[in-house]
C-alpha cells in the first residue's frame, strides 16, 4: 500500500494531507513515541458493514520518523488472536515496558460484556500475543477505550471507561493490577468534566487519553455537550495522577466530524501533536472513520486552547 501517495511540497517543506492514511478506513488513534519513531495505533473499519454497527476484527500500525513519509505494518493483533473474545475490536493504545510492549484492547466477550485485553510483543509494530484472559471485566458495558501511562515513580496506570471513567494500578508486569485497592471509579462531578448531555450528566463520553507533561496530569477525552449528537474533544487537569480533575475547555469542536472522535496526543521531536479521525476519506462516515493529525501548542501554564481541524501536517 502507497502511504506518500498525496505528500505534496507547500512553501518549500513535504507536506501530508489528512487523513494521513488513505489506503484502509482507521479510527481511535494512539501515538506513541519510540526511539527516534513515532508509531500509530488504530482501530479498522471494514468497508463492509455488519447489522449497519461498527464492524471492526483486527488492529493496525503504521510509523513514521518525519511526520510525512509513513510505514504500514498492517494488521498486527486481530479478534482471531483473542479465543475469548468474538467482536468489537476497539480503541487501543500501547506502551513499552522493560523492553516488552504492550498493546491494551477492548473487545467483546464471548457470551458477556465488553472487556479490556492485553496484547503483548517484543517488538512495537508487533505482532501481538494475548495474554489468555481480560485484565479488565467488570461484567458491564464500561470496559473500553483503555489508555496506559507510567508515572516517574514507576506506578502504570490504566484508565479506561463510558460512561464513567474508572482506573486501576497495574503491577510491574503490565498484565496483572492491584486488586487491593481494585478498579476505581473517578467522581462524574460538573467541576472534573463539565456539565455535559452524556449519561453522567458531565461532558464526558469515551475515548480518555492520560499523560503527564511538565508535572501536570491530562485528561483528554470525547465529549458530549450542547445536544449536538456528535462528540467534540475535551481536556481536564490534574496535579495528582488519581485527580481531582479540573476541567480545561473544549479542544476541538465537533463540526467537521463524525459520530464519534477519539484523542491520541503526544510530543515528538520538539513538536507537540493531536490525532483525531473523521469521515473524510472518500465513502467516509460515522462507520468508515479516518485518522487525521494537527500540530498545537501549549499556553506557559500548561493551558490549551480550542484547536482547529487541519488540512495536513508538515515534515519535521
Amino acid at each position: 500500500m502507497d502511504q506518500d501517495k498525496e505528500i505534496i511540497v507547500r512553501d518549500g517543506k513535504e507536506f501530508r494531507t489528512n487523513p494521513i492514511i488513505k489506503g484502509i478506513y482507521t479510527a481511535d488513534p494512539a501515538p506513541m513515541v519510540y526511539g527516534d519513531t513515532l508509531y500509530l495505533y488504530t482501530t479498522h473499519d471494514e468497508d463492509e458493514l455488519v447489522n449497519n454497527f461498527y464492524t471492526m476484527y483486527d488492529w493496525r500500525c503504521f510509523s513514521t520518523k518525519d511526520m510525512v513519509h509513513w510505514t504500514d505494518h498492517g494488521k498486527i493483533f486481530s479478534l482471531d488472536d483473542i479465543s475469548w473474545a468474538d467482536d468489537r475490536a476497539w480503541a487501543p493504545q500501547c506502551i513499552e515496558r522493560n523492553g516488552k510492549f504492550y498493546l491494551y484492547c477492548p473487545v467483546h466477550r464471548i457470551d458477556g460484556g465488553m472487556s479490556i485485553a492485553v496484547g503483548v510483543s517484543d517488538k512495537p509494530e508487533g505482532p501481538f500475543t494475548d495474554i489468555g484472559h481480560p485484565l479488565v471485566n467488570e461484567d458491564d458495558w464500561n470496559d473500553i477505550d483503555p489508555t496506559v501511562f507510567i508515572d516517574d515513580d514507576g506506578q502504570a496506570y490504566l484508565y479506561f471507561g463510558n460512561p464513567e471513567l474508572r482506573y486501576v494500578l497495574l503491577n510491574e508486569d503490565m498484565i496483572s493490577y492491584n486488586e487491593e485497592v481494585g478498579i476505581c471509579k473517578v467522581p462524574m462531578t460538573e467541576e472534573a468534566f463539565d456539565k455535559g448531555d452524556h449519561m453522567t450528566g458531565t461532558s464526558y463520553a469515551e475515548g480518555p487519553w492520560f499523560y503527564k507533561r511538565n508535572g501536570l496530569y491530562y485528561m483528554v477525552y470525547a465529549a458530549f455537550k450542547g445536544g449536538t449528537g456528535m462528540e467534540h474533544l475535551a481536556y481536564s487537569t490534574s496535579k495528582n495522577a488519581t485527580g481531582p480533575w479540573t476541567y480545561g475547555g473544549v479542544l476541538m469542536t465537533e463540526e467537521g466530524g463524525v459520530f464519534t472522535n477519539h484523542p491520541g496526543v503526544c510530543d515528538f521531536k520538539g513538536h507537540s501533536y493531536l490525532f483525531y479521525h473523521t469521515g473524510d476519506l472518500p465513502g467516509g462516515s460515522l462507520f468508515h472513520r479516518s485518522v487525521c493529525v494537527v500540530e498545537f501548542t501549549y499556553k506557559e501554564d500548561g493551558s490549551i486552547e480550542t484547536i482547529a481541524k487541519v488540512d495536513g501536517i508538515d515534515a519535521i
